[in-house]
C-alpha cells in the first residue's frame, strides 16, 4: 500500500515538474486544461514587437522583465480564458502589433470639439464616431469614464470627431445637435445623454434634451440650423475620409490608426501600453 502511494506521489511530482510555469502572471496562472494549453502554445511561439527579441514566454523569464511581454501575456491568457482559439489570438496580436508599430500619423484637428481628460496627458486618443452608431454608444461612455475617473485618468485625453454614417437614420440631425451643443459649451453632457438613451432617439426631442442640459432651447435650434454648424460637421466628415475612416468607431492613438480589437479591455490596455512607452517605462 505504502509502495503504491509512493509511486503515485512520485508520478505526480514528475508530472508537475515536467510542466513549466505558464507565464508568471496571475491571469495566466489561473488557467488550466485546454485553455492553458492554448495560451502556452501562443506564448511559446509569438514574440513581442518591442523590448525583447525572444518569445513572450522566454521574455518573461528575463530580469528585469519586459513590460510589453507581461502585458501581451495577460492579453493572450485573457483571450484564451474567454475561449478564443490559438489562431484567433495570434491574429489579434498581429493587429495590435500593426497598430502600435505604425509610423503613419494622421492629420487630425482636435481644436473643434472639447476634449475629455487631463490637459497634460501623454496619450491623445481620437475617435471618429457617429451619433447614431450603436457600438459607439457603448464604447464611448466607457472610454470617457476611464479617462476622466478610471484607469486612464491623467494618462489619456479623449478627442471626439463627428463622422455621420449615411445608413444610420438620424445621423445628420444627431451630428448637428452635437455641433450645437459644442458651440453652447455642453458637448460631453449632451453626447453622453444621447448615447445613454440611444434607443429613445427622436430628432423632434433634441431641443428638449438640450434644455434639460442647461442650454437655451431657441439658441440650440438656431445653431442646429446655422450653416456654420453644417460646415463644421461636413469638415469633420471630410477629415475622416481623408484619414481613411470608413466606419465607426474608428480610433487613432497619438495620431496612429488603431486596427486592434475595439473591446474596452483591449483598447484600455493598448492606451496604457502607449503611456508606458511615452513615459520611458520599458522594463521593471
Amino acid at each position: 500500500m505504502f509502495k503504491t502511494i509512493s509511486v503515485i506521489l512520485v508520478t505526480a511530482w514528475m508530472l508537475a515538474v515536467s510542466i513549466p510555469a505558464l507565464a508568471q502572471t496571475p491571469t495566466c496562472d489561473a488557467l488550466s486544461g485546454p485553455k492553458k494549453a492554448v495560451a502556452d502554445a501562443v506564448l511559446r511561439s509569438q514574440h513581442p514587437y518591442e523590448c525583447c527579441d525572444d518569445t513572450i514566454h522566454a521574455c518573461l523569464q528575463q530580469k528585469p522583465v519586459c513590460l510589453l511581454a507581461r502585458r501581451l501575456a495577460n492579453d493572450v491568457c485573457r483571450r484564451a480564458g474567454a475561449g478564443q482559439s490559438q489562431a484567433d489570438i495570434e491574429r489579434a496580436l498581429a493587429r495590435r502589433a500593426t497598430s502600435m508599430t505604425s509610423t503613419q500619423k494622421a492629420p487630425i484637428d482636435t481644436s473643434k470639439f472639447e476634449p475629455a481628460g487631463a490637459a497634460d496627458a501623454k496619450v491623445q486618443v481620437t475617435g471618429y464616431m457617429c451619433a447614431r452608431c450603436p457600438y459607439c454608444s457603448r464604447l464611448l461612455p466607457a472610454l470617457h469614464q476611464s479617462v476622466t475617473q478610471g484607469a486612464l485618468k491623467d494618462k489619456a485625453r479623449l478627442h471626439f470627431r463627428v463622422f455621420p454614417i449615411r445608413s444610420h437614420e438620424g445621423s445628420t440631425e444627431g451630428g448637428l445637435a452635437l455641433v450645437a451643443a459644442q458651440r453652447l459649451g455642453k458637448f460631453w453632457p449632451f453626447l453622453l445623454h444621447l448615447y445613454r438613451n440611444f434607443d429613445k432617439f427622436d430628432p423632434a426631442k433634441l431641443p428638449e434634451c438640450a434644455e434639460h442640459h442647461g442650454m437655451n432651447r431657441d439658441e440650440f435650434v438656431r445653431l442646429m440650423n446655422d450653416p456654420a454648424s453644417r460646415e463644421l460637421l461636413t469638415e469633420s466628415k471630410k477629415e475622416g475620409v481623408r484619414n481613411k475612416v470608413g466606419a465607426t468607431p474608428t480610433m487613432f492613438i497619438n495620431g496612429r490608426p488603431y486596427s486592434a480589437d475595439l473591446d474596452m479591455a483591449t483598447l484600455q490596455d493598448v492606451i496604457e501600453e502607449e503611456h508606458d512607452r511615452m513615459s520611458g517605462r520599458v522594463r521593471e
